[in-house]
């Protein structure tokens, strides 16, 4: 259509102008959820000067006003482009969420150090006890005049050693039903109760963290919703969450890393070849879901079957990228990331497939386990027959 090519010509213009060549080799060589963090910060200051910063978001509150098209349309040419992988749990999960519930004063306090970059915000909810079945949460926040004391531990947390906030999840009493009595709270990570440690995962990077608190004080203003009602908020933070955290760009951008792969001489066997255009056929018809949802409305964080739909086909499928992605790399998978620069483009490229394969392991378990999306998207079927 005439309005889409416009479109498509100013983000090109864009992406020509403002994409360097390193920020292209750091969105290349992402291994995890985000490119490595000054890159992300470099490139979320020149979407946040240009207005695009937050395609989803609401114009009234920073958003671009695009069409949902439209922001497929961006997102796919950023994949196309090789735009750095945003560290964005605020843009992504925690802004829409306090647009929809959170208050007025959160609203003015955090939106916008969101849009601009000054806050990087990471998510405390996992526990070295509670992981899948995530309510069984036990760091406490105790009342104590207008704050809640909060003691404890998170895991596994995303860029803790990046953000200057974090939303989590902490218990406040202890309900007849484990998902009574949690509390969603925003947590500024600067105060010297709270400690981070380094998590380094199988495939080298430093992604991961666990968080310790120790008496740390949070204003009772820092709540999202009522006491002890913090589950609900979570299921829905969690519906904006899966709804963009693993979409068709993603895997985009990992499919042009078998595309490069196999172009510098990978191991393209029959077997592989065919497994490549299946994969490229079921990329496209995913592509096809995504646009419908969107188009849609139905990713807009009320419509939980439609997110866990999202997440759990959109994590497998990433999960066959990456596989195919390391068979082709052959022996060559063995090297080791970070070569010097004596390395081959085809060493360099296979390193970069064997760490992506081991990162994307997780990808069936982030955002509640794919098992879980099932049961979630079963019982609709279920409900729908019974009516």
């Amino acid at each position: 259509m005439e309005e889409d090519e416009r479109f498509l010509g100013e983000v090109r213009a864009f992406l020509d102008e403002k994409l360097t060549p390193e920020l292209r080799t750091a969105g290349r060589r992402t291994v995890g959820t985000h490119s490595q963090i000054e890159a992300c910060r470099v490139w979320h200051r020149r979407l946040y000067e240009r207005g695009w910063i937050a395609p989803a978001w609401p114009r009234a509150h920073g958003g671009t006003g695009w069409t949902a098209r439209h922001r497929f349309l961006f997102e796919q040419e950023c994949a196309a482009n090789d735009a750095p992988l945003l560290f964005a749990g605020g843009l992504r999960s925690l802004g829409p969420l306090l647009i929809a519930e959170g208050t007025p004063e959160q609203r003015e306090r955090y939106l916008k150090p969101i849009l601009t970059g000054d806050d990087l915000w990471c998510q405390g909810f996992s526990e070295p006890g509670a992981g899948s079945d995530l309510a069984a949460v036990k760091s406490r926040a105790i009342a104590d005049g207008d704050h809640y004391v909060l003691n404890g531990s998170k895991i596994w947390t995303t860029g803790a050693h990046h953000s200057n906030r974090m939303f989590a999840l902490m218990r406040t009493s202890q309900g007849t039903r484990p998902q009574e009595g949690i509390t969603f709270l925003l947590i500024d990570m600067d105060m010297p109760e709270i400690k981070v440690e380094p998590i380094i995962s199988f495939d080298g990077e430093h992604e991961f963290n666990q968080v310790f608190f120790d008496d740390v004080r949070v204003p009772m203003a820092n709540r999202v919703g009522a006491e002890g009602d913090g589950w609900s908020v979570a299921k829905q933070l969690m519906r904006f969450a899966r709804s963009n955290n693993t979409t068709s760009g993603l895997l985009r951008r990992a499919y042009r890393g078998v595309e490069r792969l196999l172009a510098l001489g990978g191991g393209a066997t029959d077997e592989i070849r065919l497994r490549r255009a299946a994969v490229e056929i079921d990329i496209r018809s995913f592509e096809s879901f995504e646009l419908r949802l969107l188009t849609g409305g139905r990713l807009s964080g009320d419509d939980e079957i439609a997110s866990s739909l999202m997440k759990s086909m959109a994590s497998e499928l990433h999960q066959r990228i990456t596989e195919l992605g390391v068979e082709a790399a052959g022996p060559y998978g063995a090297v080791a990331e970070h070569l010097n620069g004596n390395a081959s483009p085809l060493a360099e490229e296979a390193a970069h497939a064997s760490c992506k394969y081991f990162s994307t392991r997780a990808a069936s378990i982030y955002s509640g386990t794919n098992e879980t999306h099932r049961n979630i998207i079963a019982r609709s079927l279920i409900d729908l027959r019974s009516a």
